[in-house]
């Protein structure tokens, strides 16, 4: 099957570097903008994060789409540098610590990458066992999402940084229900 993994649009957070995981914020003017600017493939049916960015995104991307809201697709808990941004947070210890693991110690009152990994993982593949009669789906889900998905399933197997991907944009796939070959990229 075909997968096409979208990132949301982008937020008036996303616009201002911050960590934006569990806050529930809509697209911004631009974000739309961009979106409706693109050309997407087409997709027998869509699957979004229950997060506004998302929902909204595949609103306006897949607009007579059918579509399912999937819970544990959100992003990261960010905990205490939720809404912030480096320039906020480069002064506090724990940011620093966290900088100089780079990236693998947890969120303080957050996630720690092997529960968001694992959360991901687990919503990607009980989200897709229920899709198998559809050729083509679309999810519209958050990068990090994305980028911890890619992680477990994708082939060469890369680490985790190396799916980042910009809003609006996302990756062509095809799903053998074992891995993830990476197509070609959504931009």
């Amino acid at each position: 099957m075909e997968i096409y993994f979208i990132r949301h649009g982008k937020t008036k957070g996303n616009l201002e570097r911050r960590y934006i995981g569990r806050t529930d914020e809509p697209l911004c003017e631009s974000g739309i903008c961009e979106l409706k600017a693109h050309n997407y493939p087409k997709a027998d049916f869509v699957i979004s994060s229950p997060m506004k960015r998302c929902q909204q995104t595949a609103n306006i991307i897949f607009p007579n789409q059918s579509k399912i809201i999937f819970d544990g697709l959100q992003e990261c808990d960010f905990g205490d540098f939720e809404g912030k941004n480096y320039k906020e947070l480069c002064a506090n210890k724990k940011y620093l610590h966290w900088l100089e693991s780079k990236g693998t110690l947890p969120f303080p009152n957050g996630e720690s990458h092997k529960e968001f990994v694992r959360r991901c993982v687990k919503a990607f593949a009980d989200s897709v066992s229920m899709c198998e009669e559809y050729k083509k789906i679309a999810y519209v889900i958050h990068g990090g999402t994305i980028m911890a998905i890619m992680e477990e399933f994708a082939v060469p197997k890369k680490s985790f940084y190396d799916y980042q991907i910009k809003c609006g944009c996302g990756y062509k796939c095809v799903y053998d229900c074992k891995k993830i070959t990476i197509a070609g990229e959504i931009s």
